[in-house]
């Protein structure tokens, strides 16, 4: 069992950035994490992964540029940095785990088999 504890999420306005962290309580699964975010009546949307074992990373075009991540392997901890935020980042953003590897960096939700509770990011105009 792997679990996953996001912070770092807040309030901010349009144009400033936001670090939220994701740590692991071990690194037992396949190395694969990714990040996902849910807007209010939305279905939850991937944002970006990254496999910490080859150091391979994918975003969604939406933040692409803007959006960066990164790790610490020693605290099991990955982190999600965010600038030139915008108004429609503003979600509930989940960090996730893949229990087995695969090649490619998964983007559906159902391709994850560990979840973190969610932190809220709200970006106003």
């Amino acid at each position: 069992q792997v679990q996953l504890v996001e912070s770092g999420g807040g309030l901010v306005q349009a144009g400033d950035s936001l670090r939220l962290s994701c740590a692991a309580s071990a690194r037992t699964f396949s190395g694969i994490m990714g990040w996902f975010r849910q807007a209010p009546g939305k279905e939850r949307d991937f944002v970006g992964a990254n496999n910490w074992s080859t150091g391979n990373t994918d975003y969604a075009d939406s933040v692409k540029g803007r959006f960066t991540i990164s790790r610490n392997n020693a605290k099991n901890t990955v982190y999600l940095q965010m600038d030139s935020l915008k108004p429609e980042d503003t979600a509930v953003y989940y960090c996730a785990a893949k229990l087995k590897f695969t090649n490619r960096l998964p983007k559906a939700t159902d391709e994850y088999d560990y979840w973190g509770q969610g932190t809220q990011v709200t970006v106003s105009s």
